[in-house]
């Protein structure tokens, strides 16, 4: 059990121990896997930013998914979760999702691009895993990036999922399989949704201890407001 999304990150920055001081790049997904991800890049000491992916909802059932999204328009879909959806439906949930996906770019990472992943170990962070879509998705984008080695880290995933996601990349790393697995909420003594206005501080707190770093060639660029 963890405390909240800083304690889950500090005790996977312990896990990735291995990667201090390896220039790799974390990546996380906003807006569950920001806190997480801060916490590991100042632990590795880490370049750190946001690979923006999101969730396609089912039209009757928005906290439920049947694949996702990724900045670059790579799309994961889970074949048998999206039987009885029809294909116009389908188009039209993208289509929403790619106005939020811009939305999310604008607002958390104020416009600017991913930084490059040729020849970069890049650890991708999330809060939890649970049906794995926006893993899968930012995982597709960063193949295409060709990043040189890609390796997932969180707190919690259930077992089927991890399975799957281990097959696809170099390396992954969970702390905690529950089983019974319900929802990535059950390993957090405190769960909340993160809100625009949070995540923007966790990524302030990051642009000034960037700024402090003595080395800026790879990090977070520019100034963020």
């Amino acid at each position: 059990m963890f405390e909240d999304r800083k304690d889950a990150g500090r005790k996977l920055a312990t896990a990735l121990e291995q990667y201090k001081n390896n220039n790799v790049l974390v990546l996380a997904i906003p807006k569950g896997g920001i806190e997480i991800g801060y916490q590991v890049a100042i632990h590795l000491d880490a370049d750190f930013s946001l690979l923006i992916s999101r969730k396609l909802p089912y039209p009757d059932n928005p906290e439920s998914g049947f694949g996702a999204i990724a900045e670059d328009g790579s799309i994961f879909i889970n074949q048998n979760a999206a039987l009885g959806i029809r294909p116009k439906m389908i188009d039209q949930i993208i289509e929403d999702q790619k106005k939020e996906v811009k939305r999310r770019i604008k607002v958390l990472r104020n416009n600017r691009p991913l930084p490059d992943l040729r020849q970069r170990t890049v650890i991708l962070m999330d809060d939890g895993i649970a049906m794995g879509s926006t893993m899968q998705s930012a995982i597709k984008l960063c193949r295409a990036a060709k990043a040189e080695k890609i390796i997932v880290a969180a707190p919690v995933a259930g077992e089927r999922v991890a399975y799957e996601i281990q097959k696809k990349v170099e390396e992954i790393i969970i702390l905690e399989v529950p089983r019974p697995f319900y929802a990535v909420a059950q390993v957090y003594r405190n769960w909340h949704d993160v809100s625009d206005q949070e995540a923007l501080k966790i990524m302030q707190e990051w642009e000034g201890r960037w700024r402090k770093r003595p080395s800026m060639d790879n990090g977070f660029p520019g100034s963020l407001y």
